[in-house]
């Protein structure tokens, strides 16, 4: 039974910093991706950053330059370094881990920026 947990979210002020983490239990077959998205009050889930097995990143153009997302894979851990946040970064954080038959996903973590 393959289990994602996240923790590092909570509450910032403007201008500050969290990273998250989401760590994997568990067997994953052949990672290909890993990332994280993003769900704000009345809004659809959306991509905020995604890697690669190769390391090859993506991501919103809402965090370009101020989030950065990174991987440990002996420890099939992926993090989200989030700098600058903004108060329209607040939302619930999910990450996801993409394996050879499905898409694993983390419980989400509460990420609220203050003005």
């Amino acid at each position: 039974q393959v289990q994602l947990v996240e923790s590092g979210g909570g509450l910032v002020q403007a201008g500050g910093s969290l990273r998250l983490s989401c760590a994997a239990s568990g067997t994953i077959f052949s990672i290909s991706a890993m990332g994280w998205y993003r769900q704000a009050p009345g809004k659809q889930r959306e991509l905020v950053a995604g890697i690669t097995n190769g390391g090859s990143t993506n991501y919103a153009d809402s965090v370009k330059g101020r989030f950065t997302i990174s991987r440990d894979n002996a420890k099939i851990t992926v993090y989200l370094q989030m700098n600058s946040l903004k108060p329209e970064d607040t939302a619930v954080y999910y990450c996801k881990i993409t394996g050879w038959t499905r898409d694993y996903w983390g419980q989400g973590t509460q990420v609220t920026v203050s003005s």
